[in-house]
């Protein structure tokens, strides 16, 4: 069963299919290796923080974070959103449909 956060993420996800965007969700969870029980270690220039669901939209880098209404970003995650927006790209930290309606997706 999805966590809470997955729950609004699917939620999200759906919304966006239906309403015809391009977009990834982007898992960033370490993979598991079952053989050397243990998690493979991060490939060169992999970046920490990084949104769960990527959006093109008009030409440009949309991140969404997806919390629960009591999450917080990470560190990590802070900083991602600050170079995002320093480099020009949209970034936004959401919680419901709604919160997405209301940036204008």
């Amino acid at each position: 069963m999805a966590t809470p956060e997955g729950q609004i993420q699917n939620a999200i996800c759906d919304y966006l299919s239906l309403k015809g965007h391009f977009f990834w969700r982007n898992n960033s969870i370490g993979v598991y290796d079952p053989v050397g029980k243990r998690f493979r270690s991060t490939p060169k220039y992999a970046m920490n923080g990084v949104p769960d669901i990527i959006l093109i939209k008009d030409g440009f880098f949309v991140g969404l974070e997806v919390k629960t209404p009591k999450g917080r970003q990470s560190d990590n995650q802070k900083d991602f959103e600050k170079k995002c927006k320093e480099a020009g790209a949209e970034y936004y930290l959401v919680r419901s449909i709604d919160d997405v309606q209301e940036i204008g997706l």
